[in-house]
């Protein structure tokens, strides 16, 4: 992509509404646009991101064994009476009536829709263990939406619900979403950790936050330094095997890690105070057993091996992939801006040529450019007349991984430079070693 084509609205100054780091730079980066209270426009530059995001999110829900199927926004409020939350839910549920004077909403959450889909068609345990995800857009309320894309009203979430004869299949299904949720935010370059939850008034013990450290956190965390060298599962991982899964999850929930609403100061107390690691956390994701609260009262029930019906066991799993894109920025960023992980990165690598209307600089970008581009690279090609201030400062606060700084004077010399932007480390590289480094197509 050229940059001189692109729509990318850089802001020179920092946002006055923007009350932390990533809002601010999302702002200026020209990633979003607020349209309206907690509401926000993705835009080219942003979408990109959201794009990869979801894509990493699917292909670990793809693993899992998740099904992708899409959901309707606007749902009947009948749904939500035979559950019994309509009345329940409070003023962060958007209602509606239809031009018939149906009651509607615009979903905050989608456990009725899809409990109903699961009565509809899945009849006998044969068809169990089953899970069913979306990545659809949402709307609650919120009193007061803040923070940009962290806190807003209307916000994309993957939700995934899972449908099991008994409670040991469904802590079968939960562990490989327990698993599932680690694959995909270290994939992201985060460094989540799973804490335990409060399930409210449904109990039980299967519900994790998972949290990654960040000075902007909204919530206090406590942890086991532990966490902090765990070895993630790798693509090997076999999510079959529910013996193999569950060892996984044993081994990340057996050192202490809550939050603050969970604390427990005694257990905190016994743990040496060098392991201790007492931070700021986010929430990233939530996965939730829930039993029969959905099923029971809707009907969902299968016939069992014994002939008889038995009201599934459920439980849902959540991931915000806008609210995502806001904490990877929280986790990753310096004072000139975002620091991209290259698997969300907007583009892998932007040339950027310093001397515009110079032959040789523009014969060599070009060459550059498309031999990238051949190479299967997302590239963003500076080909703007703007001063190399200006340029380099542009490619710092979006974030992108690698630059490739092509002068007058490097090309004379048949050399470029290239700066890793996690790093700051600069590089000098000769041309034909940096095409080489492409590949064959290179």
């Amino acid at each position: 992509m050229r940059l001189s084509r692109y729509f990318l609205p850089i802001l020179k100054e920092n946002p006055r509404e923007a009350e932390i780091v990533s809002h601010r730079l999302m702002l200026r980066a020209g990633m979003i646009r607020q349209q309206g209270q907690g509401s926000f426009t993705m835009l080219p530059l942003g979408k990109k991101v959201l794009d990869k995001v979801c894509q990493i999110i699917r292909e670990e829900q793809n693993r899992a064994g998740a099904l992708e199927i899409l959901m309707p926004t606007i749902q009947s409020a009948e749904l939500w009476r035979e559950s019994g939350r309509y009345d329940d839910y409070g003023k962060e549920m958007l209602r509606i009536k239809d031009r018939h004077e149906r009651d509607m909403l615009y979903g905050p959450t989608n456990e009725e829709m899809v409990t109903d889909i699961f009565r509809t068609y899945v009849k006998s345990y044969k068809d169990l263990p089953l899970n069913l995800y979306h990545i659809q857009w949402k709307f609650r309320d919120e009193v007061r939406p803040r923070f940009g894309v962290m806190r807003g009203r209307e916000f994309l979430m993957k939700d995934a619900y899972s449908f099991d004869l008994d409670y040991e299949g469904a802590k079968a299904a939960y562990n490989r979403m327990f698993v599932s949720y680690l694959r995909t935010f270290t994939r992201m370059g985060l460094q989540a950790i799973p804490m335990r939850a409060d399930t409210g008034p449904i109990g039980g013990d299967l519900s994790h936050e998972f949290i990654i450290l960040a000075d902007t956190g909204e919530s206090q965390v406590y942890c086991h330094k532990d966490f902090l060298q765990l070895p993630v599962p790798g693509e090997a991982t076999d999510f079959t095997n529910d013996a193999e899964i569950g060892g996984i999850v044993k081994d990340w929930t057996t050192p202490y890690a809550a939050t603050d609403e969970m604390h427990d100061e005694a257990a905190w107390d016994r743990i040496p105070d060098a392991d201790r690691v007492s931070a700021r956390g986010i929430e990233v994701g939530h996965i939730f057993h829930f039993g029969e609260k959905y099923s029971k009262p809707m009907n969902a029930a299968v016939q069992g091996p014994d002939g008889k019906q038995h009201f599934v066991s459920m439980g849902s799993y959540g991931i915000g992939p806008t609210r995502l894109i806001a904490a990877i920025i929280e986790a990753s960023h310096d004072e000139a801006g975002i620091i991209w992980p290259e698997s969300v990165a907007p583009f892998d690598v932007v040339i950027i040529n310093m001397k515009v209307g110079d032959a040789a600089c523009d014969g060599l970008c070009e060459r550059l450019y498309a031999a990238h581009q051949a190479a299967g690279l997302d590239v963003l090609y500076d080909d703007t007349d703007q001063r190399a201030g200006g340029k380099f400062a542009t490619a710092d606060l979006i974030g992108i991984p690698w630059q490739v700084i092509v002068g007058p004077r490097g090309v004379a010399a048949g050399e470029v430079e290239v700066k890793h932007r996690a790093t700051g480390d600069r590089d000098t590289k000769t041309i034909d070693a940096l095409l080489a480094s492409l590949g064959p197509k290179g």
